[in-house]
């Protein structure tokens, strides 16, 4: 399949724009630099949707979240609820840069989505945010009716970093028997710590995200050689995804982290619960986060929204 239209227009504008390399400028300025355009490209948060913030702790650690929910229900009434973790190399990122993508689905899955403010590498390396997004998920389980989340109506969820750290969340949720996590979306998921697949090959440069970029992520968040075959970093390296609850991976065809995304997929199909490998062929990475500007970020979502309604509140009634 060829490279989308849309797409190829984004690129085009990526590279006229001249901006570094996020490597060659450090952490704090990628930051800004992806706050920059990553919000902007996600598109805004429906009016249908209501946002609030909380701040949450557990183990002894305070953890800053936003609540969306749709503003047609009930102020008391619990909903089933995605925990997200956004994406961005577990460098960049923050709730405010996936306000509008946490605010879409929430809307179109007619579902609340409690999206986690995760500690960054390279200030917070491996496992500060896996430890993170799972202490929002048993928060969640056990005190999450406090701010109108159902704990027996849970799903995970996120893109590139954040479908990493989902993942490995829906494997200690598995371990801990916990059958309250009914399903897990994973858009283009980090799922190995390796960058030597051939869609790494293939896309290494010219298509958005590039192979050196994700190196430079996985030393900042990985930098001890060792973590790197660690399953709560590289969940494909997980000795067995048996038993873990059912999922839906959504790939992109111009990415280099596609092949580690299929993977996982057919780990998922074969060993797990089952998984809907859902590839855009057309797309880059990223284009979930690009609602603003690409139609099969678009349809993504919707795509999404309707996996998880159906996991979520079918189950509900």
């Amino acid at each position: 399949m060829p490279l989308d239209p849309e797409a190829q227009e984004v690129l085009e504008l990526q590279a006229a724009s001249g901006r570094p390399a996020w490597s060659s400028i450090g952490p704090v300025a990628a930051r800004q630099q992806f706050a920059e355009t990553r919000t902007a490209s996600g598109g805004v948060r429906p009016d249908t949707v209501r946002a609030s913030d909380h701040v949450i702790r557990r183990d002894g650690r305070s953890l800053a979240v936003r609540l969306y929910r749709p503003a047609a229900a009930s102020p008391k009434a619990l909903l089933p609820t995605v925990i997200w973790a956004h994406g961005g190399g577990w460098v960049v990122g923050d709730i405010d840069t996936h306000d509008g993508t946490c605010g879409q689905l929430a809307a179109q899955a007619d579902v609340a989505v409690l999206s986690v403010d995760y500690r960054l590498a390279p200030e917070a390396p491996f496992p500060a945010a896996f430890d993170d997004m799972v202490a929002a998920l048993d928060w969640a389980s056990h005190d999450g009716d406090s701010i109108g989340i159902d704990p027996h109506l849970l799903a995970v969820g996120g893109d590139s970093a954040g479908g990493n750290l989902a993942a490995a969340a829906a494997l200690w949720a598995r371990d801990r028997a916990m059958n309250n996590l009914r399903f897990q979306l994973l858009v283009y998921p980090v799922t190995d710590c390796v960058t030597g697949t051939a869609s790494y090959a293939r896309f290494a440069d010219g298509f958005g995200l590039t192979r050196d970029s994700m190196q430079w992520f996985l030393d900042l968040y990985t930098p001890r050689a060792s973590d790197r075959s660690d399953w709560r970093a590289a969940p494909l390296r997980a000795a067995s995804v048996a038993g873990v609850c059912p999922a839906m991976l959504i790939t992109a065809g111009f990415d280099p982290l596609r092949d580690e995304g299929r993977a996982y997929a057919r780990r998922l199909r074969d060993e797990g619960s089952g998984c809907d490998l859902v590839e855009f062929g057309g797309m880059i990475h990223g284009f979930f986060g690009m609602s603003a500007l690409l139609h099969g970020g678009r349809r993504a979502i919707a795509t999404a929204a309707l996996a998880l309604n159906e996991a979520l509140v079918d189950r509900a009634e």
